[in-house]
């Protein structure tokens, strides 16, 4: 997987400025009006363990154990899941996920900057999140899951996953309840402008044969 420098000068046009828009602390969404940069004050991010303040309950914790966390093997029904459009998925309540957005997706998953973090149980994909892993910064675009707690067990792996490899950063953008009993906290922009910078001079890599 390339760096962060890699991505921020990458041959291909697309690749390297959604690179920089994220360098810069912005994000993609469509909300009817086309792919556009979005920004907010506040950052949710997701701490990478229970020390630093991960929550896991008790129960979710004995069901972590019949999940298999996996990397990349299931993109497109991780993106579809996002998207509402997975068999076993819940519905989205709107689709902030455009068939133009998805499409590029595609296209930044193919030069290795959106990856699908997936967590497996009895054969099948339970739930996964869709992201861009960028320095030691995995910027959660979004999540989905197939049974209960399979968004959750995915997003806890993920963090997992990430301190295993030097990540430093899991940001999960936007805040909600959902998100807050994991132990998911917002910081402020100045505060995560800062851990961005230092994450993007990291040179780790998401998968394990990088």
């Amino acid at each position: 997987m390339p760096t962060a420098r890699q991505f921020l000068s990458h041959p291909d046009t697309t690749t390297r400025e959604v690179a920089r828009g994220y360098a810069r602390g912005a994000f993609l969404m469509d909300n009817g009006d086309g792919v556009q940069w979005y920004s907010v004050d506040r950052r949710a991010v997701v701490p990478l363990t229970r020390e630093g303040g991960l929550h896991i309950s008790r129960r979710l914790a004995r069901e972590l154990k019949h999940f298999e966390p996996r990397v990349d093997t299931a993109f497109e029904e991780v993106l579809a899941g996002c998207r509402g459009h997975l068999p076993g998925s819940p519905p989205r309540d709107g689709e902030w996920i455009s068939p133009e957005l998805a499409d590029l997706y595609r296209h930044l998953h193919g030069t290795g900057l959106v990856h699908s973090f997936e967590a497996w149980r009895g054969g099948e994909l339970a739930g996964g999140v869709l992201g861009i892993a960028l320095g030691g910064a995995f910027i959660a675009e979004s999540k989905f899951h197939r049974i209960t707690n399979g968004s959750k067990a995915a997003l806890i792996l993920l963090a997992a996953h990430l301190n295993d490899r030097g990540f430093t950063l899991l940001d999960a953008q936007i805040q909600n309840p959902h998100l807050a009993t994991l132990g998911v906290h917002e910081i402020s922009g100045t505060r995560y402008r800062q851990q961005l910078e230092a994450a993007l001079a990291l040179d780790v890599h998401l998968h394990g044969d990088s």
